[in-house]
């Protein structure tokens, strides 16, 4: 299996509202997130490729206008978390791409979320 990664960023705030009012993340914040797509296929294309990079831009273009320097609680239908967040990216990807087969998203250097099926 073929796999290829591509990394995004994004800063953007929000708050975990459903979370007592003492937990840290129920008090509006921000973080600078990273986002990263993965793609697999058993076979390359005729051009050697999983995908060629630069198709990707639409997921850069789609982070940069609805996400970045934005409030994820009023962009998200569900709870901003970065699982949720890993998972919507996921779905947008994949009907594109169907090579999408995971996505992780970051919230600080030390967590991770990823959404793989």
């Amino acid at each position: 299996m073929f796999r290829i990664t591509k990394e995004f960023h994004f800063s953007a705030s929000h708050r975990l509202e459903h979370l007592p009012e003492d937990h840290q993340c129920h008090r509006l914040h921000g973080h600078n997130y990273i986002v990263v797509v993965e793609l697999a296929a058993k076979e390359l294309n005729a051009d050697g490729f999983v995908r060629d990079y630069h198709e990707l831009k639409p997921l850069k273009t789609h982070i940069d206008d609805d996400f970045d320097h934005r409030h994820l609680n009023d962009v998200m239908d569900a709870h901003p978390t970065a699982e949720n967040m890993a998972k919507y990216f996921f779905d947008w990807c994949k009907q594109r791409w169907p090579e999408t087969a995971a996505v992780k998203v970051s919230e600080t250097p030390k967590t991770w979320a990823e959404y793989r099926p």
